[in-house]
This record gives structure tokens, C-alpha cells and sequence, in this order.
């Protein structure tokens, strides 16, 4: 495909928030990626395959010509051209509109009934992040909200509630948090960790603190201090029947225990929160992670999670001691999250991000597994 070639005029379109309503199911389409590899390595919509717009030419032949064909770039230009060239080649080829940058915009929903309200979760798409409205009667409690407080407020509107407390779990590394600009906007009381570092004002948490709702209904928020994957950690137990893990739990992996040059102390502390604040909840309740891998898949419509009886058996450092955990997590961390130390002052309160930056700092997946 030369250099010459016109972006292609009157392409077929799907929306990124189209498209997120057809990856997991039966009509999932195929997903070709446009840009060069070390555009894609750095962040992708899971499953894609990568054929340069250069290269599109020479492996035609590798792509179906039975099954829809979405093809995505960064912005949408490169991605334009391809579609109407393999549309013109007889392909049933389509351009995501606005490519990774419209795809880093989308959030879609999941519900979860528990006994007295219901757990909204929340999911980021382009990152691999969730927050959750628990509600009950007419109101709600935000947990780990992202930077777009509209979705959380219009959320909360449409089921009628009000929101009056917000939440984080941890103090985040890969992306700018919105609880403190949700709580100012709504009037929500704010709610963080003391063992974490924050420079403004908010409500300390404690362990074994409960929150209720004013409808009298029996749902309660438990708070649970589970130290590791940062100092101040916490988790949310949902009355009974579920807990919201933050960064320590999630379901296929544990929280990394590195981002404040303290492997060893905080894997250790992890261990320990692991066998003695989630191992002994009971089988059947249902973990509610603030992340998920790329391997996860995600269903329209239907929650990520997995039952802690079900932990115990896929995620095998679950069952180490703690000196082999202790090694494990250690050797295992990963590439850390770009630009994370200008997320955690600003998440902190010691500086502020301009619109325009925000694009380039949180760009890529979360890297807050192990």
C-alpha cells in the first residue's frame, strides 16, 4: 500500500462503544491492528492481530473473508485507509472511529444483586479497571472511581440514588483517580487509607469500620486493611456475600508488592493479608478486584469475578508459604506502570495534571499484577 493512497471516503464505522458490546460474545469480530508492533506491544485491545498498514498488501491473504474485520489505529487515519482498501478487495472490513484514542474512553457495566441493594461494576476497557457504586434504597458508596466522575454521577442517577460516600482502596500508580473530585462535586464524604500518603483533607479508615445506608436495608460495607500491595491497602466486604479486593486480590493474580521499593517488606506483608484476611472468608463469596488482566475475558453484562473457593484453586500463589511467596513475588514483577511515579503525586495531592497529559500517562494496560 503506497504512500500516495488517499484515506479512504465513506468507510464503514463501528464505535468503540460498539465494538466493546460485541467482543465476548458469538459475534465477536475479527480485530486487526494497523499500527507498527511496538505501537501494539505497548497497548492493544486483547486479541488483536497485528498487520502494519504497510504490510496489508503482502498478508491479505491471512485475513477471513467470512467474518467481520475491524480494523483499528491509534487515532483512526491509518485504520480509514485500510478499511477502504480491503473493502474494495471484498473483505466486510470496518473502521473503529477514532481508534485506541475513542476505545480509551469507553466504560461499560455489570450487576451483581446482593442481599438488601445491588454492586455496580464498572469497567475502564482500555485499562483494565474497576470501580463499583454499591447502593441500596436511594443511595450509593463509589469505590476506586476513575478521573470521568460523570459516568459515576449519571450511573448513580439513572437507579435513583443519591451518592454519599466516596472511596479508594489504595493510593493508585496507573491512573489518575476521580474520588476526590467526585466527592467535591457531590458533596460525598471521602474515604481513604491513613497508612497511604495523601495531602489533602478526607476521613481516615480504619479496619473493621462499617458503613450503612440510610434506607435501613441490611447490606453493609465492612472495611478490611490487607497491607501489601501498597501500605495502606484495604478491601470492602459487601455485606456476606462479596468483597471488593482493590489491588490484593484479583482473578488471576495477586497485587505487585514493588512500586515503593519495598519488595520484600510488602510481599511479606501481602502474604500475610492474603492468609489471614481472604483465605479465611468462605468459599462462596464473590471477589470483585479493582483490575483485570488481558487474559480475562469480559462478557457483556456479566461481572468479573470468581467465587474464593475457586481462587484457592486457580491462582497458585495463593497456596505458598510465605518465603516461597516471598521469592516468587519478588522475581515476578513486571514492567512498571509509565510514568507511574507522576500518577502517585498526583493521586497524592503534591502535584496537578493537565487535561492534555493525561492521554500520554495513563496510556497502556494496568500493571498492577502478579
Amino acid at each position: 500500500m503506497g504512500s500516495g493512497d488517499q484515506l479512504g471516503a465513506g468507510v464503514s464505522e463501528l464505535s468503540a462503544v460498539q465494538l466493546a458490546a460485541l467482543l465476548g460474545t458469538d459475534d465477536q469480530p475479527y480485530l486487526l491492528d494497523v499500527r507498527q508492533p511496538e505501537e501494539v506491544a505497548q497497548w492493544a485491545i486483547p486479541g488483536v492481530v497485528n498487520v502494519p498498514l504497510g504490510e496489508l498488501p503482502q498478508r491479505l491473504s491471512e485475513l477471513p473473508a467470512d467474518r467481520q474485520v475491524v480494523v483499528i489505529c491509534a487515532s483512526g487515519n491509518r485504520s480509514t485507509q485500510a478499511t477502504a482498501w480491503l473493502t474494495e478487495r471484498g473483505l466486510q472490513a470496518r473502521n473503529l472511529t477514532g481508534g485506541m484514542s475513542s476505545w480509551a474512553q469507553v466504560y461499560d457495566t455489570a450487576v451483581l444483586p446482593v442481599a438488601g441493594g445491588e454492586i455496580v461494576q464498572i469497567r475502564r476497557r482500555a485499562k483494565g479497571c474497576l470501580s463499583y457504586l454499591v447502593g441500596s434504597g436511594n443511595e450509593a458508596m463509589v469505590v476506586d472511581p476513575s478521573r470521568e466522575i460523570d459516568v459515576y454521577i449519571s450511573l448513580a442517577h439513572s437507579r435513583g440514588w443519591e451518592i454519599t460516600r466516596v472511596f479508594d482502596s489504595h493510593l493508585h500508580a496507573d491512573h489518575l483517580s476521580g474520588a476526590r473530585s467526585l466527592a467535591a462535586h457531590t458533596g460525598a464524604s471521602l474515604h481513604l487509607s491513613p497508612f497511604d500518603t495523601f495531602e489533602f483533607d478526607f476521613q481516615a479508615l480504619h479496619d473493621s469500620q462499617q458503613f450503612t445506608f440510610s434506607s435501613g436495608l441490611e447490606v453493609a460495607v465492612a472495611v478490611v486493611r490487607t497491607p501489601g500491595h501498597t501500605e495502606g491497602s484495604v478491601m470492602f466486604m459487601v455485606g456476606d456475600e462479596a468483597v471488593l479486593t482493590g489491588d490484593t486480590l484479583f482473578v488471576d493474580g495477586v497485587g505487585r508488592p514493588d512500586l515503593a521499593e519495598r519488595a520484600e517488606e510488602f510481599a511479606r506483608n501481602l502474604h500475610r493479608s492474603l492468609r489471614e484476611k481472604v483465605l479465611v472468608l468462605d468459599d462462596e463469596v464473590s471477589v470483585l478486584p479493582a483490575h483485570y488482566g488481558v487474559t480475562t475475558r469480559v462478557v457483556p453484562g456479566e461481572p468479573i469475578t470468581a467465587s474464593i473457593g475457586t481462587l484457592r484453586v486457580d491462582v497458585p500463589a495463593l497456596s505458598l508459604d510465605e518465603e516461597s511467596f516471598v521469592l516468587w513475588a519478588t522475581q515476578s514483577v513486571n514492567e512498571r506502570p509509565p510514568n507511574y511515579v507522576e500518577l502517585i503525586r498526583a493521586n497524592m495531592g503534591r502535584s496537578t495534571l493537565e487535561l492534555h497529559s493525561l492521554a500520554e500517562l495513563e496510556a497502556g494496560p494496568n500493571r498492577c499484577s502478579i
